[in-house]
Parts: C-alpha cells; sequence; structure tokens
C-alpha cells in the first residue's frame, strides 16, 4: 500500500481526481466528510442509543450522567484527531514528498480519523451490543431461520452476524433515489472507517485482526470493491477472493475507541458506584504511574478532581503508547504484515487487560446492563418478527389489512416489496438498527398494544 493512494479525497460518482494541493484549506475535504457525518440523521439517533448503560442512573446528586453512543464517538473522535495528528507528524517527515509534492499537511491525517472515528458506531442498533445479537438471533434461531433455504449462504450469513460495522458502512455510501452514494464521503475516510474489510464469509478465516468481524453486507459489494480499489488496500492472503487488509489508519481509530472503551466506561462504573473508588484509583494510578504529576495529584482535594486528572492522563499516556506503535510498525503495516491493534502491542497491555477485566465483571455484567439486554432482545425479536412478515406477505400476494396498515407505518423508503427476499429482509433489520432506543420501545408498545 501507499499513501498518496490511502489518503485519497475521491468521493463517489467522481470521474477525475481530487488534488489535495487544490483543496480550499478553510473548507478540506476531510474535514467536510466530518461535516457531513455529525449533521446526518443516522448520527444524531445515537444520542439516544445505549453506549453502556441504558439511562443516567441517579447514584447522588452529581455522579448521574453516563455517555451515550452520541457522546462516546465525540470522545473517541477527539481521541482520534489528537493520534492522527501526531502519527501524521511523524509519516510526513518519513515521506517529505507527501507534503512537498501533493500538499498534505499533518492535520489531514487527524481529520481523516478524527471522520471515521466520528462514524464508527453510526450503525449500531439500540440496547448496545446486544442489540447486533438480538438481529442475529431472530434469523439464526427464531422464526428468521426459515428464510435459510431463499438466500444464498453470504447473504444469510449477513444477518444470522448482523454487523454494526457493516450497517455503518450501508449508512455511510448506499445510494437512494435523489441521493447517489450516501454522504457520499472521501474515499480515505471510508477507508479508513472500514475495520473489517471483508465480506460476512469465510467467518474468521484466520487470527489477523482485519479477520475478527465483517464490514460490508452482499449488498455493498460493488462499491466496496471499488473503493479498496481506488485506495489500494490488499487482497488478505488468507482468502484473497473475499477480503483485504486495513487501511493504516483503521488502526488509530481503532485504537481511539479501545482507550475510549475502556477509560471512560470504567470511569462511568466508578460514577456510578458500580467499582469501589479505591480499587479505580489504584488501577489508573497502574497505569499512569510513568508520568504522574505526584505534588499536583497529591494536591486536589475531591475524588472526583483526583479521577478526572487520573483520566485525563490516562487517555494522553495512551495515545503516546499507541502512536509509538503505530509508527514503529508503518511498514509492516503498509505492508500488511502486522495483525494485532495497536494497544495489544503496546508497552501498557497488562494494565488496560486489568481495568476491562474489572469493567466485565462489575459493570458489563451488572443488574442494569443485564435487563436492558434481555428487554433489547424481546423489543428487536419481536418488532422484526412483525415488519418482516407483514412485508413477504404483501410480497407474495397474501397480505392481510393487519399487514397493510403495518406496512403504512414504516419509513416510505423501507415499503418496497417488489426487490428480492433478501433485500427486504436486510433492510427492515437494517431499519429496527436504525430506531434509537426510546423509539423502538414506543413503537413495540403500539404495535403490541400496550400503548394507544
Amino acid at each position: 500500500m501507499n499513501w498518496e493512494q490511502l489518503l485519497s479525497l475521491k468521493r463517489y460518482g467522481d470521474t477525475g481526481k481530487r488534488l489535495r494541493k487544490e483543496q480550499n484549506e478553510t473548507r478540506l475535504g476531510f474535514e467536510v466528510d466530518y461535516d457531513r457525518i455529525i449533521f446526518s440523521s443516522a448520527f444524531r439517533s445515537l444520542q439516544d442509543k445505549t453506549q453502556v448503560f441504558p439511562m443516567p442512573i441517579a447514584v447522588g446528586s452529581q455522579k448521574n450522567f453516563v455517555h451515550t453512543r452520541l457522546t462516546h464517538s465525540m470522545e473517541v473522535s477527539v481521541v482520534g484527531r489528537s493520534l492522527g495528528r501526531i502519527a501524521g507528524q511523524q509519516v510526513l517527515a518519513k515521506y517529505p514528498f507527501l507534503s512537498e509534492v501533493h500538499g498534505h499537511h499533518f492535520n489531514d491525517f487527524g481529520a481523516i480519523v478524527a471522520a471515521a472515528a466520528l462514524a464508527h458506531d453510526i450503525g449500531n442498533p439500540p440496547f448496545g451490543h446486544s442489540g447486533e445479537k438480538a438481529i442475529g438471533n431472530y434469523f439464526k434461531q427464531g422464526k428468521g431461520k426459515f428464510y435459510e433455504d431463499v438466500l444464498a449462504a453470504e447473504e444469510y450469513q449477513d444477518l444470522i452476524d448482523f454487523e454494526g460495522n457493516a450497517n455503518g458502512f450501508k449508512l455511510l455510501t448506499e445510494s437512494r433515489e435523489g441521493v447517489p452514494g450516501g454522504l457520499r464521503l472521501s474515499y480515505a475516510t471510508l477507508g479508513a472507517f472500514i475495520k473489517y474489510p471483508k465480506a460476512s464469509l469465510p467467518k474468521k478465516p484466520s487470527r489477523n485482526i482485519a479477520d475478527k468481524k465483517f464490514g460490508f453486507f452482499q449488498s455493498e459489494k460493488e462499491f466496496f470493491n471499488e473503493l479498496v480499489g481506488e485506495i489500494g488496500l490488499l487482497p488478505n492472503p488468507a482468502h484473497p477472493k473475499t477480503g483485504f487488509l486495513r487501511h493504516p489508519l483503521t488502526y488509530l481509530v481503532e485504537a481511539a475507541d479501545d482507550i475510549c472503551y475502556t477509560i471512560i466506561d470504567f470511569e462511568d462504573g466508578i460514577n456510578l458506584g458500580l467499582i469501589p473508588e479505591e480499587y479505580a484509583l489504584e488501577y489508573l494510578i497502574n497505569l499512569v504511574k510513568d508520568n504522574i504529576n505526584t505534588k499536583k495529584y497529591n494536591a486536589m482535594t475531591t475524588s472526583s478532581d483526583r479521577l478526572s486528572y487520573l483520566r485525563a492522563l490516562a487517555i494522553s499516556t495512551l495515545i503516546g503508547d499507541a502512536v509509538d506503535v503505530f509508527v514503529n510498525n508503518e511498514e509492516k503495516i503498509l505492508n500488511g504484515e502486522f495483525d494485532a491493534s495497536l494497544l495489544d502491542k503496546g508497552k501498557y497491555t497488562a494494565q488496560v487487560d486489568d481495568i476491562i477485566k474489572l469493567s466485565v465483571e462489575n459493570i458489563y455484567q451488572s443488574t442494569e446492563v443485564v435487563d436492558k439486554e434481555l428487554a433489547g432482545y424481546r423489543i428487536i425479536s419481536d418488532l422484526l418478527d412483525m415488519y418482516t412478515t407483514a412485508l413477504i406477505n404483501v410480497k407474495e400476494g397474501e397480505d392481510t389489512n393487519y399487514d397493510r396498515l403495518l406496512n403504512k407505518s414504516l419509513p416510505e423508503n423501507y415499503r418496497n416489496t417488489d426487490v428480492p427476499i433478501y433485500k427486504i429482509l436486510l433492510d427492515t433489520s437494517c431499519f429496527v438498527a436504525s430506531l434509537s432506543d426510546s423509539a423502538a420501545v414506543h413503537i413495540h408498545d403500539k404495535l403490541t398494544g400496550r400503548k394507544v
């Protein structure tokens, strides 16, 4: 891979190249990507989608805030911008022709990573990661299993392993009537966004981190292939016909997400009283002990101030470590020889693992989180069953008045039944995934007669 291609400013529908030297510095193309994402309806819906906890839980007057998908995404974007800018300085120093000939600045790297990081959760269903599992479970073990025999293997795999990353790619790139190319983001940003540049099959064909999940549905296969060809991603040696190796900046997007959910979810757990404060401070101090200003820390009189200081220092420490790993392995990454996340190869892997282990035990398996996931499974399964049944009945000419009424309750762009069954099932899954937590509960209550 080479940086000239990887930093492509091309957008869907372009017939010629967009040259970096000709960009308006007050409205740089990579920054336009960020703006388009943040003003999109899909991004705005993240304000009411669960990150870990379903809603703020009062544990004292000053400790009732928890992160949503939106606040999490914005924080990941901020961390991603720093990672990109610092790494960009090192890349440009190594390859000066990128700036001297092509006009790239280190801020370009920051803008690309920030935009991709902002969108990294845009395709996630309501009710946290259990939402993905609930959609997949409906088609794998629920009533949706009926469709296995009428779908191609790859199409059915898209559904039973429904993936928020692939749905995000669909949301960002899908053409609709009058809206060709979706948000029409730059190919560099789209490339950095794709954490898993492969189809749903084969499933986990290697231990390379690019094969952990999948990054596009069969419905987006044609554009995906155009994109990876334009930016020059390398075919994955484990399965060169169906997958590719990552865009280098994807590693920075992933690191930003890893840093934020490790530290910020931990902080939420502390604020909600799920993790004892003395444990929390000890674990964070273990992470930042090489960088902590002991005099400054000891001068703080409140636990909230000490926690804020350690959180900021922990994020800064992990940013520096991730950039070091990226820069030291830049050639391996370009050649497709780096197969792990940056944090997994960093100096603080043991400390991060300790924090995550405590979070799993005290936060992710807490009563509030488990109750939310249980409710999410039922709501998502019911909605999928009602809508897919009605749509398929209409397609096959066996619809009842109830089916027709139910279809009218869908947004107009999800009502078309004159399409293959795969598209109906996938689009309905994507509609349910697009709902916020509150919207899913509200629609479920109406359709089950709990609310008129």
